[in-house]
């Protein structure tokens, strides 16, 4: 099966899932009346919204590259995400309404034992399914599916604290207690949809993803080749499950096309090993210059005009700026502050 079509199956159940526990929890809300277990009900009224928005932004971004999207319809999971994220924001304020008008106009609650019998049952059924989402999203490099599993967990915790309030409650009869469970699960629905959107913001505004680059690049230092002089401009951007990586890779100047082709085949291969197979690769080759001499580890090379100086580490601040003479920047820095040095010895001399 295929990842997207696999992404497509798992989303399914978990729209059918999601229509199931908001039937309990409102079943809930009815024996118990309490404002609580209204919000645990409320929260799952986004899940299926922001379940059926997930699974149409999975089929669309399924869909093969055309020639009005040559880069696929991977985006379409970012638009869902941003959806969700605002669907639970506006769910946690409606929360925060119905607790505040609960706790002024407090009333009687009923059958409780009942009531968190039942959000029992929702909440567990809640954090396997979205343990199961985070991990097939995660595999999948899909962000529609994270976001799925990550909000059936957090209702989870939110479903345990309330179940938590609720037998406090039980316990005490203070029923101004419910309002109070509520507004404090209604802040963390709150955070929840804010990291939703968020992270959703980052992908369509092709934000840079640090922690990948630096994995990547760390990577890529600790099995570089000898004909690997340098690496830099490496970007990463996300197309759903996709991720199209370009870069600049300085090789000896003298390979000719087919062999540098080879540097660069070897480099994706290398990426791919460790990364997936979902990706794409835009890499352009630089024929080595004077100054890398200076920084190029090769020992056979029968041109080399300057010694060996120093190998020069990959780093994500190094390697990922946009500059196309990195090395040679670099480089020259080093003798301006190696002049400047000389300098002060001889004035100190002087």
């Amino acid at each position: 099966m295929e990842k997207s079509e696999e992404n497509i199956r798992v989303q399914q159940w978990v729209v059918v899932i999601a229509i199931a526990l908001f039937a309990i929890k409102i079943a809930a809300y009815y024996l118990t009346q309490s404002v609580a277990i209204l919000t645990d009900a409320l929260e799952s009224t986004v899940n299926v919204i922001a379940g059926v928005i997930s699974l149409y932004s999975l089929y669309i971004s399924g869909r093969p590259r055309d020639e009005n999207h040559p880069y696929g319809h991977g985006k379409a999971e970012f638009l869902s995400a941003a959806v969700e994220g605002a669907l639970v924001l506006m769910a946690g304020c409606i929360i925060v309404y119905e607790a505040i008008i609960n706790f002024i106009h407090p009333h009687a609650l009923r059958q409780l034992n009942y009531g968190i019998g039942l959000i029992t049952i929702t909440g567990i059924v809640n954090f396997v399914a979205g343990a199961i989402c985070i991990r097939k999203g995660k595999k999948n490099r899909s962000i529609a599916l994270v976001a799925s599993g990550k909000h059936l967990q957090t209702d989870t915790y939110s479903t345990a604290g309330i179940i938590l309030g609720l037998g406090i409650i039980y316990f005490t009869r203070q029923n101004r207690l419910d309002s109070v469970v509520s507004l404090i699960f209604a802040g963390i629905i709150i955070y929840t949809g804010y990291r939703i959107l968020r992270s959703s913001i980052a992908g369509i505004m092709d934000e840079a993803d640090k922690k990948l680059l630096e994995r990547m690049v760390g990577f890529l230092n600790h099995h570089r080749r000898a004909n690997w002089i340098d690496l830099h401009n490496l970007r990463v951007i996300k197309y759903g499950g996709l991720l199209h990586v370009d870069c600049h890779l300085t090789v000896p100047w003298y390979l000719n096309v087919h062999q540098a082709h080879q540097e660069i085949d070897a480099l994706v291969s290398l990426i791919r090993t460790e990364f997936g197979e979902a990706m794409e690769f835009f890499v352009h080759s630089d024929g080595c210059l004077d100054f890398s001499c200076n920084i190029c580890t090769k020992d056979d090379c029968s041109v080399r005009q300057h010694p060996f100086r120093e190998r020069i580490e990959w780093e994500f601040d190094n390697v990922a700026p946009n500059r196309k003479h990195r090395m040679e920047m670099a480089m020259a820095t080093r003798s301006e502050n190696e002049m400047a040095k000389n300098n002060l010895r001889k004035n100190d001399l002087h």
